[in-house]
């Protein structure tokens, strides 16, 4: 016993403080993470400007593929704190988390970055190129190939 307030005497008086370069422990012992404002600034940015956000499940992931700046690890906990707000809805699939703006998120984040009124993300802005597929009207119709569609006219029913 007193050996071991010897050995680690910060410890033993009660006076243990966590490191501050990084992380602070709260009363229920949960850990909570400090993010620069700068890289919270560009998160939301990209947030805000395209409506949607993903990140691979690897929290050991140097730098976000889309915001090469900041680390996955913060991206994938600011988003975690969206979902908590409901600011964001959250799909994880193949090692992937996606999030997607909610209306409380985007009006969250118009005020949070003192955006107008008029922006918007690009999920909300309509598509000003043509589309890609023809539409059915210029198809031509299915009951003009040889043989009269699946497996021929008469198939292998023939009589005789």
């Amino acid at each position: 016993p007193r050996s071991r307030r010897l050995l680690r005497p910060h410890i033993a008086k009660g006076r243990f403080t966590p490191s501050r370069r990084a992380v602070v422990v709260d009363k229920q012992h949960s850990v909570v993470m400090l993010i620069p404002k700068k890289n919270r600034k560009e998160v939301y940015k990209y947030l805000f400007r395209e409506g949607v956000i993903y990140a691979k499940k690897d929290f050991n992931l140097p730098a976000h593929p889309e915001i090469k700046e900041v680390p996955n690890l913060q991206v994938i906990k600011l988003m975690q704190s969206f979902t908590s707000k409901e600011l964001v809805k959250e799909i994880f699939s193949w090692r992937y988390y996606y999030w997607y703006l909610t209306n409380e998120g985007i009006e969250y984040l118009r005020e949070y970055l003192n955006l107008s009124a008029d922006v918007v993300p690009n999920t909300l802005k309509k598509s000003t190129r043509p589309p890609t597929r023809p539409m059915a009207d210029e198809r031509p119709p299915r009951g003009d190939r040889p043989g009269g569609g699946r497996g021929g006219g008469d198939g292998d029913r023939r009589g005789g």
